[in-house]
């Protein structure tokens, strides 16, 4: 049965690699369907730091640095694409329209947006929004799933595959 929300305490960086593994391995499973990932937390976070571990889980060997003044980073995986968007700077969500965003959320593509609500408007409904409280050393991380493919993802991370 699909889950439309989980919530995993992460203890330390190992288990955020851990659960960047699971979603990796759940969009395989998904065939690489176009999905769209909203990534909300306050600065330091671990948003960029959870995307590090997910674009590596799927296959990228190199730095994986924030797009904080680029807006987007691309990451070419042969047979999928892999955008990180970070919109902290975004001062007009028209700008997106420019750079023509809506090009980016296509099939065989992952779209990981943090900030998205700087873009609101201009941006491909999220698949899966993750939240992520900071709590000390710990983050709490709620995922809520707003799609099929998101459902069949989470009903993964509750299944522990």
């Amino acid at each position: 049965m699909a889950s439309n929300n989980v919530s995993i305490c992460v203890k330390n960086e190992n288990d955020t690699k851990q659960l960047a593994s699971q979603i990796a391995n759940g969009w395989k499973e998904t065939g690489f369907a176009a999905l769209v990932i909203y990534l909300n937390g306050d600065l330091g976070a671990g948003k960029t730091t959870f995307t590090r571990y997910l674009i590596q889980q799927l296959g990228h060997n190199g730095n994986v640095k924030s797009p904080t003044y680029t807006l987007v980073e691309p990451y070419d995986l042969g047979d999928v694409s892999v955008y990180h968007f970070d919109l902290y700077r975004l001062a007009d969500p028209e700008e997106l329209e420019f750079m023509g965003i809506r090009d980016y959320f296509a099939e065989r593509s992952l779209c990981i947006v943090e900030w998205p609500q700087k873009g609101s408007g201009c941006l491909a409904s999220a698949d899966i929004t993750i939240n992520i409280a900071m709590h000390g050393d710990t983050r709490d991380f709620a995922l809520m799933a707003s799609s099929d493919t998101g459902k069949s993802l989470l009903s993964q991370l509750n299944n522990g595959t």
